[in-house]
Protein backbone atom coordinates (compact mmCIF):
# COMPACT_ATOMS: atom_id res chain seq x y z
CA UNK A 1 0.00 0.00 0.00
CA UNK A 2 2.67 2.49 0.88
CA UNK A 3 4.95 1.67 -2.33
CA UNK A 4 1.48 2.30 -4.13
CA UNK A 5 0.80 5.53 -2.90
CA UNK A 6 4.44 6.75 -3.27
CA UNK A 7 3.99 5.67 -7.18
CA UNK A 8 0.43 7.79 -7.07
CA UNK A 9 2.38 10.82 -4.87
CA UNK A 10 5.67 10.57 -7.15
CA UNK A 11 2.81 10.76 -10.53
CA UNK A 12 0.93 13.73 -8.82
CA UNK A 13 4.56 15.56 -8.31
CA UNK A 14 5.65 15.02 -11.76
CA UNK A 15 1.81 15.86 -13.46
CA UNK A 16 1.97 19.23 -11.34
CA UNK A 17 5.28 20.12 -12.48
CA UNK A 18 4.87 19.56 -16.30
CA UNK A 19 1.68 21.64 -15.93
CA UNK A 20 4.18 24.66 -14.68
CA UNK A 21 6.20 23.31 -17.86
CA UNK A 22 9.33 21.86 -15.16
CA UNK A 23 10.39 18.65 -16.46
CA UNK A 24 12.80 15.92 -14.53
CA UNK A 25 15.22 14.69 -16.26
CA UNK A 26 15.38 10.87 -15.66
CA UNK A 27 13.19 10.31 -12.61
CA UNK A 28 14.04 7.30 -10.43
CA UNK A 29 11.72 4.71 -11.04
CA UNK A 30 9.36 3.52 -8.07
CA UNK A 31 9.91 0.60 -6.15
CA UNK A 32 8.19 -2.52 -6.97
CA UNK A 33 4.65 -2.67 -6.25
CA UNK A 34 4.57 -6.43 -4.67
CA UNK A 35 7.89 -9.03 -4.59
CA UNK A 36 6.80 -12.82 -5.55
CA UNK A 37 9.01 -14.65 -2.98
CA UNK A 38 9.48 -18.29 -5.21
CA UNK A 39 10.64 -21.33 -3.43
CA UNK A 40 12.90 -24.26 -5.38
CA UNK A 41 13.28 -26.48 -2.45
CA UNK A 42 12.17 -28.89 -4.26
CA UNK A 43 12.93 -27.75 -7.66
CA UNK A 44 16.64 -30.18 -7.62
CA UNK A 45 19.17 -29.24 -10.47
CA UNK A 46 16.64 -27.00 -11.81
CA UNK A 47 16.73 -23.86 -8.88
CA UNK A 48 19.25 -22.24 -10.32
CA UNK A 49 17.38 -21.94 -13.85
CA UNK A 50 14.61 -21.03 -11.60
CA UNK A 51 16.77 -18.30 -10.80
CA UNK A 52 17.57 -17.33 -14.16
CA UNK A 53 13.86 -17.32 -15.22
CA UNK A 54 13.38 -14.78 -11.92
CA UNK A 55 15.85 -12.51 -13.26
CA UNK A 56 14.54 -12.28 -16.56
CA UNK A 57 11.08 -11.31 -15.45
CA UNK A 58 12.63 -8.92 -13.07
CA UNK A 59 14.56 -7.28 -16.16
CA UNK A 60 11.55 -7.01 -17.86
CA UNK A 61 8.69 -5.99 -16.00
CA UNK A 62 8.07 -3.09 -13.69
CA UNK A 63 5.73 -3.59 -10.74
CA UNK A 64 6.74 -6.90 -9.70
CA UNK A 65 10.26 -8.60 -7.93
CA UNK A 66 10.73 -12.20 -7.61
CA UNK A 67 12.87 -13.33 -4.98
CA UNK A 68 14.50 -16.75 -4.15
CA UNK A 69 13.47 -18.14 -1.40
CA UNK A 70 12.11 -15.69 1.00
CA UNK A 71 8.23 -17.30 1.35
CA UNK A 72 6.29 -19.46 -0.62
CA UNK A 73 3.84 -17.53 -2.87
CA UNK A 74 5.61 -20.06 -5.78
CA UNK A 75 7.13 -23.42 -5.57
CA UNK A 76 9.46 -24.54 -8.33
CA UNK A 77 8.96 -28.42 -8.79
CA UNK A 78 11.21 -31.17 -10.53
CA UNK A 79 9.32 -34.02 -11.79
CA UNK A 80 9.75 -36.63 -14.52
CA UNK A 81 6.88 -37.53 -16.17
CA UNK A 82 3.40 -35.87 -17.04
CA UNK A 83 4.60 -32.69 -19.06
CA UNK A 84 5.84 -29.69 -17.04
CA UNK A 85 2.83 -27.14 -16.56
CA UNK A 86 1.98 -24.05 -13.63
CA UNK A 87 -0.70 -23.71 -11.68
CA UNK A 88 -1.97 -20.85 -10.62
CA UNK A 89 -3.79 -20.17 -7.70
CA UNK A 90 -4.17 -16.28 -7.55
CA UNK A 91 -1.97 -13.62 -9.42
CA UNK A 92 1.38 -14.20 -8.16
CA UNK A 93 1.06 -17.37 -6.53
CA UNK A 94 1.00 -20.96 -7.91
CA UNK A 95 3.44 -23.93 -8.47
CA UNK A 96 5.33 -24.53 -11.53
CA UNK A 97 6.30 -28.34 -12.19
CA UNK A 98 9.19 -28.68 -15.12
CA UNK A 99 9.22 -32.52 -16.32
CA UNK A 100 12.68 -33.35 -16.83
CA UNK A 101 11.76 -35.09 -19.81
CA UNK A 102 10.61 -32.28 -21.70
CA UNK A 103 13.72 -30.36 -20.35
CA UNK A 104 15.72 -32.89 -22.12
CA UNK A 105 13.98 -32.03 -25.61
CA UNK A 106 13.51 -28.00 -24.80
CA UNK A 107 15.56 -25.33 -23.65
CA UNK A 108 14.76 -25.59 -19.49
CA UNK A 109 14.46 -21.99 -19.15
CA UNK A 110 12.56 -21.52 -22.12
CA UNK A 111 9.94 -23.87 -19.82
CA UNK A 112 10.88 -22.47 -16.71
CA UNK A 113 10.36 -18.63 -17.81
CA UNK A 114 7.08 -19.64 -19.68
CA UNK A 115 5.14 -21.42 -16.56
CA UNK A 116 6.22 -18.66 -14.58
CA UNK A 117 4.70 -16.34 -17.15
CA UNK A 118 1.38 -18.23 -16.57
CA UNK A 119 2.04 -17.73 -12.63
CA UNK A 120 1.98 -13.41 -13.43
CA UNK A 121 -0.70 -13.94 -15.17
CA UNK A 122 -0.09 -14.94 -19.21
CA UNK A 123 -2.39 -17.15 -20.85
CA UNK A 124 -0.72 -19.44 -23.60
CA UNK A 125 -0.46 -18.56 -27.08
CA UNK A 126 0.25 -21.69 -29.34
CA UNK A 127 1.42 -19.67 -32.47
CA UNK A 128 4.53 -21.25 -32.92
CA UNK A 129 6.40 -17.63 -32.62
CA UNK A 130 9.33 -18.50 -31.15
CA UNK A 131 9.46 -14.47 -30.34
CA UNK A 132 6.79 -15.60 -28.10
CA UNK A 133 7.51 -16.58 -24.93
CA UNK A 134 4.17 -17.71 -24.66
CA UNK A 135 3.96 -19.93 -27.90
CA UNK A 136 6.01 -22.31 -25.85
CA UNK A 137 6.30 -25.70 -27.43
CA UNK A 138 4.44 -24.56 -30.47
CA UNK A 139 7.73 -22.80 -31.75
CA UNK A 140 9.49 -26.34 -32.09
CA UNK A 141 12.42 -28.09 -29.91
CA UNK A 142 15.12 -25.93 -31.78
CA UNK A 143 13.22 -22.75 -29.93
CA UNK A 144 15.37 -21.62 -27.34
CA UNK A 145 13.93 -17.92 -26.54
CA UNK A 146 13.77 -17.19 -22.91
CA UNK A 147 12.46 -13.92 -22.77
CA UNK A 148 8.92 -12.60 -22.93
CA UNK A 149 8.12 -9.84 -25.48
CA UNK A 150 7.53 -6.57 -24.69
CA UNK A 151 3.95 -6.80 -25.02
CA UNK A 152 4.14 -9.86 -23.03
CA UNK A 153 5.88 -8.13 -20.41
CA UNK A 154 3.70 -4.81 -20.55
CA UNK A 155 0.92 -6.95 -19.80
CA UNK A 156 2.48 -8.57 -16.65
CA UNK A 157 3.54 -4.71 -15.69
CA UNK A 158 -0.10 -4.07 -15.90
CA UNK A 159 -1.72 -6.82 -14.49
CA UNK A 160 0.53 -5.68 -11.60
CA UNK A 161 -0.41 -2.39 -11.75
CA UNK A 162 -4.02 -3.40 -11.45
CA UNK A 163 -5.04 -1.99 -14.92
CA UNK A 164 -6.69 -5.01 -15.75
CA UNK A 165 -9.81 -7.86 -14.43
CA UNK A 166 -10.08 -9.79 -12.19
CA UNK A 167 -10.61 -12.72 -14.21
CA UNK A 168 -6.80 -11.71 -15.79
CA UNK A 169 -5.71 -12.97 -12.09
CA UNK A 170 -8.08 -16.01 -11.52
CA UNK A 171 -6.38 -19.66 -10.76
CA UNK A 172 -5.76 -21.89 -13.40
CA UNK A 173 -4.19 -24.95 -14.86
CA UNK A 174 -1.82 -24.71 -17.57
CA UNK A 175 -0.98 -28.03 -19.82
CA UNK A 176 0.13 -29.22 -22.80
CA UNK A 177 2.71 -26.79 -23.90
CA UNK A 178 4.79 -28.61 -24.57
CA UNK A 179 4.34 -31.11 -26.83
CA UNK A 180 6.40 -34.47 -27.13
CA UNK A 181 9.00 -34.87 -28.82
CA UNK A 182 7.11 -37.32 -31.26
CA UNK A 183 3.85 -34.68 -31.59
CA UNK A 184 6.31 -31.58 -31.87
CA UNK A 185 7.70 -29.32 -35.20
CA UNK A 186 11.46 -28.80 -35.04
Amino acid sequence: MTSRLNRLAVALLATTLATLGITVANPAPASAAMTICYNTSQAGSYASVANQAASIWNNATVNLTLSANCGSNLRIYRITGGGSYAQRTSLGNGRVYIDTQQAAQYSVLRIMTHEIGHILGLPDNYNGNCSLLMSGGSAGTSCTNAYPSTAEANRVSNLFAGTFSATDRSADIFRDSWPSALTSVS
